[in-house]
């Protein structure tokens, strides 16, 4: 890909993934059957999201560190409350 056609992709539109759709994705990837970029690929999605998915399960599941998906509601609605509280 030349210079010149770097700038010129199209934004892609936000879209959202029901939690289940997210946990089949994170299946497959752990499977391992393919690779995380052939699972992206084969689903129209972006690398960079998939590893967010598969990342935020583990934190789900105790494999990592971080907030849980169920932590991070709670800060985000606990945020919410505070702004419209200011």
């Amino acid at each position: 890909m030349g210079k010149e056609s770097m700038g010129k992709k199209k934004p892609r539109p936000r879209r959202s993934f029901t939690p289940e759709f997210k946990a089949e994705i994170v299946e497959l990837c752990q499977r391992g059957d393919r690779s995380v970029g052939q699972v992206a690929k084969d689903f129209d999605l972006t690398e960079t999201a998939v590893r967010d998915w598969i990342r935020q399960a583990e934190v789900d599941t105790g494999d990592r560190e971080g907030l849980t998906s169920s932590e991070r509601e709670e800060l985000a609605a606990l945020r919410r409350e505070n702004r419209r509280l200011r």
